[in-house]
């Protein structure tokens, strides 16, 4: 059985460039969305940082951050 790995260390002293970290997923009202549990909806309300409101048709959900299921169409 194996471990799951942890992130690489980046060390100050490497030859190589620091690895960037992707920007965090940003939604605005409005925005057409897929989610990969309840599929598609427009975006209705954010709270900043915190979640986004997304009207699926039949049901409203409140998506929490970081937003791993959804991503904007």
């Amino acid at each position: 059985m194996t471990k799951p790995s942890a992130p690489k260390r980046f060390l100050p002293t490497s030859p190589f460039k620091t690895p960037v970290a992707p920007p965090p997923k940003q939604f605005a009202i409005g925005d057409r969305v897929t989610h990969d549990v309840h599929g598609l909806g427009r975006v209705s309300g954010i709270e900043d940082g915190i979640a986004a409101v997304v009207d699926f048709g039949s049901a409203q959900e409140r998506i929490s951050s970081p937003y791993a299921k959804m991503s904007k169409l």
